[in-house]
Parts: C-alpha cells; sequence; structure tokens
C-alpha cells in the first residue's frame, strides 16, 4: 500500500512538472499586438426564409489586443487588453443606395460622438484558465456601448478539453458543452438554461402562445496558443402556435479574425490585478459580464389620448365584428402599457357612453399596475347605471392572458363590499373562478389571494340557501375547476332542477383524470335513475360524462341496455350520442365496439328508434399546426319542443386543447301552450328559456329569454324577432411578450398580440299559428393578429411585422315544425365567404427618422361552408324547406 502511495506522487509531481508554464486556457505571448478584424451582424426575417433579403445591419471593426500582465506565479491568469478602432455600420445585404439607410451617413454621425468614443475605449478582461473571471470597463459608460463590448468580450472565454461547463457572460449564467479537437474548438451554448433577468409574458392558453427555438454555437481556431479566428452564430425562431406560417427569425453572427501579429508594448509590472488595475487606468472597474437592460426613448411617439382620437372611429359598437376594430384594439393596448395612471383616467373621463364599453375592454386587458388602478378607480360598483361598463371590465378579467395575484385580490375586496346590480355580482364570482383555474395553471395555487378565493367560494356554497346563491358560486366553480370541489358538485349533481344540471356540467368540464370511481358512480346513479327521477339533461351529462372518462365494458352495456326504455327523445339522443362516438372514433369507441359485439345490445329494435333528437361532431379544419372540431346536438322533449341545443367549437393541436365557444340554448315547461304532455319527472317545472356561453375556456354568465308563462306569453306577443346579445366586445386572444439578450451585444423584442372583434347573439321563437319554434345563434367574429420582433441597437432599429387578419359569421339554426308527428327537425351551420389578408413588412430605420420599408400583402377568399350533419338530419331539411316554400307559395 505504501508503494503504491509513492508510485502514484511520483505521478502526480511529474505531471506537475510538464505543465509548469504553460496554460490550459488560452495564451498571448508577450510583448505582442494582435490585430483582428471584427464583425457582427444581426438578420430579422420570416423563419424559412433565406438571409440575403432580410432585414439587418453589420457593424465592423478593428479589435487590438495585448497582454497587459500574467501572474508571476500562475501562468493561467492574464490580464488583456481589448481595443475596438475603425468603427463601421453598413446594411447587412448589398442594397441599392435609394434603399440604403446608411448612405452619405458616416459612423460618428450614426451612433453617435459621445457613443463612439465611448465604444472605442479599451477594456481589460482578467482571463483565468480561459474563462473571464473580471471584466473591466469604465463606470458610467452608456449600457448600450458596454453591452456591444461585453459581446466581444465573451468570445475570449474558452475551455480546451471537451465536456460540460458553467460560464458567465453576456447572456448570463449558462450551460455548454465543448468539443475539441486538435485546434478547433466547438461551444454549443444552451440558450435555454442562461439565468438572467427577463421581462415579458406569454399567453395563458399554449394554442393561443408563441413557440420560441433557439441555438448557439460558436467555432474556434488556434494558432500558436491563441485564437486565429472566431466564428459565433445564434438563432431564434418564433412562431405562433396556432398558425405558423406567422413568425419570424432573428440571427446573429459574430467574426474575429487575425489579421497580424506586430510588436507591442511591454508587460506591466505587479503581483495583483488590482494594483496593475490601478497603474493602467484609475478609472477602471470590474462589471458584470452579464449585460445590462436598455431601454431607447421615443422621441415622436403621439401621447395615449391622442392615439385614441386617431383610432376612436373604428371602435363604435356597429364596428366591432370587423378586422380594423381588433387591430385598433390591438394598438390601443400597447400604448396604455406605456401610460400612467392619469393618462389613462383622462382618456376614460373625455369619453361618451357609445365607446366607454370599448375602451373599459383595452384598459382591462393591457394588465399594467397603472391600468388596473385606474379603471378600479373609474368603476363604482354601487352605481347601477353602469353595470354595462362593470360587466364588460369584469369579462375583460376573466378572459386575462397573463392575470396576477393583485388582480384577484382586487376582485374578492370587491365581492366582499356593496354591489347594486346582482347580475354582477354573479359575474364577479364567476369570473373570479376563472382566475383561480388561470393561477393555478401557472403554480399559482398556494398564493394567497388564491387560497383565500378558493376558501371564500367554497364556504359560501356549502352555507348557501338560496337557489340564486348555489347557482352563483357553481358558476365560480365551473370555471375553477379545482379537485377540492368535486365532492360538493357531487353533491348538488343529485339534486333536483337547474341546480343539478349546473353541477353536472361543471364536472364535465374536468379532464377525465379528476373523474374518480366516486364521481362515475354518481353519474351512473343519476343516469339510471337509481335514487331518483332526474330530468332529460341531467342524465344526458351523465351520460356524456360516462363515456369520455374510460368507461367499462360494463358501463357501457348497462347504458346500451336502458335504450328502448328511456323516454322517446332520450332514446333517439342517446343512439346518436353513440354513433357519434363510433363515426368520430373518441376515445371510448374501442370499448363501445366490444359491447355492440353482444347482440342483446346491437339489435334492431334498440337501434332504430325514431325521433328527432341528435349529437354530431365534425372538423371545422384539419391543418399540420392546429384543427378545430365542431359539435351539435340537440334533445326535445316528447312534445316536440326544444329542450336543449349545444354547440360547440375546439380547437387542438397535439398537446394541448382549447375550447373556444360553447352555445348553450335550454327550455322547460313549454308544453302548456301546445297542450302537450310533459314528460316523466318534468311535470312541475316552470316555464324557462335561455342561453349559456363559454367563450375560450370562460363559463360566462347566463342569459334568460324569459322566466315563467307570463314572462313567456309577454315576450311571445311583444317579440320584434330581435337575437338577444350574449357577448359582445373585444378580447385579447394572444399575448406574447419577450426580450432576447443577443450574444453580440443588442437586445431584441418579440412581441405578438391577436384580437378579437365578437358579437355573439341568439334568439328562440314559437309560432303558434305555423306550430313551429325556431333557435337561432349568430357568431360574428374579426380577428387580427399582429407579430412584430424588432432589433433595438439604439443608433439603428430593424425588424419585420407579420400581420393576418379574417372576418367570418358561423351560424346555427335550428328549426322544428310540430305540426305532425314525427316532427320535422332542420339543423343547420353555415360559415359566410370570408376575406383573409396577411402581410409582412419588414423595415430599417435611423433616429434621424430615415427609414427603409419592404412589404408584401396576400389576400385570398376563405369560401363559405355548409358544415354536414348526419344524413337524417340533410332529408329531414329538404322537407322543411319544401313546406316553407310550399306555405310561402299558397299564403293568398
Amino acid at each position: 500500500m505504501i508503494l503504491l502511495t509513492v508510485l502514484f506522487l511520483c505521478i502526480i509531481s511529474t505531471y506537475s512538472a510538464s505543465v509548469k508554464g504553460h496554460t490550459t486556457g488560452p495564451s498571448l505571448n508577450n510583448d505582442k499586438l494582435y490585430k483582428f478584424s471584427y464583425s457582427t451582424e444581426v438578420y430579422v426575417d420570416r423563419v424559412k426564409a433565406s438571409l440575403q433579403k432580410s432585414a439587418g445591419y453589420c457593424l465592423s471593426s478593428g479589435v487590438d489586443v495585448n497582454l497587459l500582465w500574467r501572474n508571476p506565479e500562475n501562468d493561467d491568469d492574464q490580464l488583456v487588453k481589448v481595443t475596438i478602432k475603425d468603427v463601421q455600420v453598413e446594411n447587412v445585404n448589398e442594397r441599392p443606395a435609394a434603399k440604403n439607410i446608411f448612405k452619405g451617413k458616416n459612423t460618428e454621425k450614426i451612433i453617435g460622438k459621445e457613443y463612439l468614443q465611448a465604444l472605442q475605449r479599451p477594456m481589460v478582461l482578467e482571463l483565468v484558465r480561459g474563462k473571464v473571471k473580471n471584466f473591466y470597463s469604465y463606470e458610467n459608460e452608456p449600457a448600450f456601448t458596454q453591452n456591444i463590448k461585453r459581446g466581444l468580450a465573451s468570445l475570449f472565454q474558452l475551455q480546451l478539453h471537451s465536456g460540460p461547463a458553467h460560464e458567465v457572460d453576456i447572456s448570463g449564467k449558462c450551460n455548454t458543452t465543448y468539443h475539441v479537437r486538435q485546434d478547433q474548438v466547438t461551444k454549443i451554448k444552451d440558450l435555454a438554461s442562461c439565468e438572467i433577468e427577463k421581462q415579458g409574458f406569454t399567453s395563458h392558453n399554449r394554442i393561443l402562445d408563441v413557440s420560441t427555438k433557439a441555438t448557439s454555437a460558436t467555432i474556434y481556431v488556434l494558432e500558436d496558443s491563441f485564437f486565429k479566428s472566431i466564428k459565433a452564430e445564434e438563432n431564434y425562431a418564433l412562431a405562433l402556435n396556432s398558425r405558423r406560417k406567422t413568425g419570424a427569425k432573428i440571427v446573429s453572427k459574430q467574426r474575429l479574425e487575425l489579421k497580424s501579429v506586430e510588436a507591442g508594448p511591454g508587460l506591466i509590472a505587479g503581483k495583483q490585478v488590482a494594483g496593475v488595475i490601478k497603474t493602467l487606468d484609475s478609472s477602471y472597474v470590474a462589471v458584470s459580464l452579464v449585460a445590462e437592460p436598455v431601454k431607447s426613448k421615443c422621441k415622436k411617439c403621439p401621447s395615449l389620448s391622442e392615439h385614441w382620437k386617431s383610432i376612436r372611429e373604428q371602435m363604435y359598437p356597429e364596428k366591432l365584428s370587423k378586422a380594423e376594430a381588433a387591430k385598433s384594439f390591438l394598438s390601443f393596448i400597447q400604448n396604455i402599457r406605456k401610460a400612467t395612471k392619469e393618462e389613462i383616467l383622462q382618456v376614460i373621463r373625455s369619453e361618451n357612453k357609445e365607446l366607454l364599453p370599448q375602451i373599459v375592454d383595452a384598459v382591462t386587458s393591457a394588465q399594467t399596475p397603472e391600468s388596473l388602478e385606474a379603471i378600479l378607480e373609474f368603476l363604482d360598483f354601487k352605481d347601477e347605471s353602469t353595470s354595462l361598463l362593470q360587466e364588460r371590465f369584469l369579462y375583460a378579467c376573466g378572459f386575462a392572458s397573463h392575470p396576477t395575484e393583485t388582480l384577484l385580490k382586487s376582485l374578492t375586496a370587491k365581492f366582499k363590499e356593496d354591489i347594486a346590480n346582482e347580475e354582477i355580482r354573479e359575474t364577479l364570482v364567476t369570473v373570479m373562478g376563472a382566475l383561480i383555474r388561470k393561477l393555478c395553471d401557472r403554480e399559482g395555487c398556494k398564493l394567497p389571494a388564491v387560497v383565500e378565493a378558493k376558501r371564500m367560494i367554497l364556504n359560501r356554497l356549502e352555507k348557501a340557501k338560496k337557489d340564486d346563491n348555489v347557482r352563483m358560486f357553481l358558476l365560480a366553480l365551473k370555471n375553477a375547476l379545482l379537485p377540492e370541489a368535486i365532492p360538493l358538485l357531487l353533491k348538488y349533481a343529485e339534486s333536483e332542477g337547474p341546480i343539478s344540471n349546473l353541477a353536472a356540467t361543471a364536472l364535465q368540464r374536468y379532464d377525465p383524470s379528476f373523474l374518480t370511481k366516486e364521481v362515475k358512480e354518481t353519474m351512473n346513479r343519476i343516469y339510471h335513475q337509481n335514487r331518483r327521477v332526474h330530468e332529460k339533461t341531467v342524465r344526458t351529462t351523465a351520460a356524456a360524462i360516462i363515456l369520455n372518462s374510460n368507461p367499462s365494458y360494463m358501463e357501457v352495456k348497462n347504458i346500451l341496455l336502458s335504450i328502448g326504455e328511456l323516454p322517446l327523445e332520450m332514446n333517439k339522443y342517446m343512439l346518436s350520442m353513440i354513433q357519434d362516438i363510433l363515426h368520430f372514433e373518441m376515445p371510448s369507441s374501442k370499448t363501445i365496439r366490444q359491447v355492440l359485439k353482444d347482440m342483446r345490445t346491437h339489435n334492431y329494435d334498440r337501434f332504430a328508434k325514431t325521433g328527432s333528437s341528435s349529437a354530431y361532431s365534425g372538423y371545422i379544419t384539419r391543418g399540420p399546426d392546429v384543427s378545430s372540431t365542431y359539435s351539435l346536438d340537440i334533445l326535445y322533449s316528447g312534445s316536440g319542443i326544444l329542450r336543449r341545443s349545444n354547440m360547440n367549437i375546439r380547437i387542438f393541436d397535439r398537446n394541448a386543447e382549447l375550447h373556444a365557444i360553447q352555445v348553450v340554448i335550454e327550455a322547460q315547461g313549454l308544453e302548456s301552450i301546445i297542450a302537450a304532455t310533459p314528460d316523466e319527472g318534468e311535470e312541475n317545472l316552470d316555464s324557462y328559456a335561455g342561453m349559456s356561453a363559454i367563450l375560450f375556456d370562460v363559463q360566462l354568465r347566463p342569459v334568460t329569454f324569459f322566466q315563467g308563462y307570463g314572462d313567456l306569453m309577454s315576450k311571445m306577443f311583444s317579440a320584434t324577432g330581435d337575437l338577444i346579445n350574449v357577448v359582445k366586445g373585444l378580447i385579447l386572444l394572444t399575448d406574447y411578450s419577450q426580450e432576447i439578450q443577443l450574444q453580440s451585444g443588442p437586445r431584441a423584442n418579440a412581441e405578438f398580440l391577436g384580437g378579437l372583434a365578437i358579437d355573439i347573439s341568439g334568439g328562440m321563437e314559437f309560432s303558434l299559428w305555423y306550430r313551429e319554434s325556431k333557435t337561432n345563434i349568430k357568431n360574428r367574429v374579426a380577428m387580427f393578429i399582429a407579430g412584430n420582433t424588432e432589433v433595438d441597437s439604439f443608433f439603428v432599429k430593424t425588424g419585420m411585422e407579420t400581420t393576418f387578419e379574417v372576418e367570418t359569421t358561423l351560424d346555427f339554426i335550428s328549426t322544428v315544425q310540430f305540426s305532425q308527428y314525427p316532427f320535422l327537425v332542420c339543423m343547420q351551420m353555415d360559415r359566410v365567404d370570408s376575406p383573409f389578408r396577411s402581410y409582412v413588412t419588414k423595415y430599417e430605420s435611423l433616429p434621424s427618422g430615415r427609414r427603409y420599408t419592404a412589404r408584401r400583402e396576400k389576400a385570398e377568399p376563405l369560401a363559405g361552408n355548409e358544415y354536414p350533419l348526419h344524413q337524417e338530419n340533410s332529408n329531414m331539411c329538404r322537407k322543411v324547406i319544401g313546406v316553407k316554400s310550399d306555405s310561402s307559395s299558397n299564403w293568398f
């Protein structure tokens, strides 16, 4: 053992002797001046475009490097002086003189005399084993010139053996990997790992968000222990998840090439770094190699009130289904985010009642502390006359792209205060539920404001006595989707009336992973009516929950065996639901097919039930990025009157899903108007019709068409045929903003905003004369999405803006003629012709105002479409339309 120890010590001492006098990093020769050429190029363009036509610029210079000091006790510790000189700025690609913004301008004019002098002042690097231990520069130097120096200094960081490393450079503290082969070294930097102060936000839902991909590689070629050439390249690609053609890339390149080695100044004597630095220049200070944030100020930007005046004509209610309204809405949000509370209040208080709701939409959607303070100061929840503005504020909060704890805390405080309008109180707590879910989705469930809001909703629901209060807190839970709320929802699902239906539809929104054995047992009890008689609407919802949550063989078999024993229209509805699952290949279709092999469940008697109710799903679009589906189901009472119609539109990709729209029209207790007999369990229901909507995963407060027989008769005789508005306003969909620190020094900003101008309305009509009922849901939308990717180098801005816009209308009409049996039922879902326009604008600009712009636009029509439903519906529509044409021709 002693012999082995001695041998080991001998090997170590021999190895130490062999490396003494040599460094483990790059090493400069004494008394030499290394002259390099340096260039940094920035390109901005579409993701798949070649760089030859990109917007951008090139900064080039000479760089002198010489050794100042070497630690007499450690050759790996060196002080290196780096000086930038002969700076030039030019286009990154060759361009005609008329399109060259740098033409005729010298570097001093472009950058500015003060900044050019700062840029050309030397910096000093302390290199220890190839890593920059200290970066010395001047204390009060402008941040943007300091960052360009940091970008150059970061290139001097090198490891001469293969393997991983944690390095601090201009990008922050990053994970890097080195690959060494003879005199060439490749460094790969994991940009996603870089720890640096970042500003920005992303959209709540992945489908509405932006995907980013970033790569960084640097290739070093060494000669005589020092750099012969360094080539570095960073690539950032950004793409809108819902439409990957709408995106941008930023490419940043650096190149340092050795041109000559000349006789240079001698070394400075000294034992300590601090003494050497003081001898060189007492003004030097050690500063961080990590980049400083740089913000350039807009010199000629309009004030918030001036900007509002320029767009206000586009914001009138009658224009809210136009793309120009959505575009103006987004630009207004951008300006509000830069404004003070006082500036925001000035605009709000100066406008008329017609435009105020749109201003409230924008101010709330801005989601800055100043905008929240301004809108809360303006709105008075004790004043019932401003309930429309209060509602617009609350819904904009519900659609918030990146809500904060402060927002939820503010709404909780408002709920505890006096609120004049009870509908606003209901909307407020419903929106609180949506905010709880969004904050929990971002790992904020343990935030104090979230904990308090959850506790308040759950406690008040347990103590609620009045149906209206129970309904209000159930709506909040339908948005919050709290796992701990499931036992309460189960209790109310097994109760009676509308409360039971609301609790069941709340459970339907949960991910199947949350639907435990207890949930499925309760849903089976409701569907099969093991404890009490339930309404058809609740039973069919329970069946849908069972079939959409990995049902067992016996659960499916029991549902199928029940068909034939159900009320007439429910039989038909359940058959349609089963057939829809099979034709659309939903998850439970495999189990259903296994059950159908048994002839007791799959026979003519069971599958030949007649009726008018139906359920059908189909694709609106199927694309490489996202697809969207629609589903329409309609349930009638045995007397032929609508019981429930349900339209859903969902958008999804491989990893995420968005419930874009749901519009449900429900009616009950209407049999008396046609002297019909109600179905089992529905004999004592009050006359009622109303509409409930989900918009972008947020449950809205339901709207009542009429309540009670007297109200029904009154509205039937005074009906104008006008649709009742469910939701109207401006919604911020995509909201992505990120700062990107480029290794070459400048910062880039990527911003994607998507706005929706929306008008959803619906109605229900009865004609006793023609014995006909009709429901109509009209969805008018206009979308505008803009992405702006810009590199702001202080002395020049370069970037690209890409936009697209579309306007469309989607109508869902259901007509029932109950003058005969079986009833004639026709469902129609139509989309009108829609203009689609896209624009790409690349630009470069100087602070002086000189600007180069290249713009390309593309317009194409999206043909209208009547979406197919099942063949039975098509046959029925021919009869209904035929009957209508016959009756109209024989009117006289």
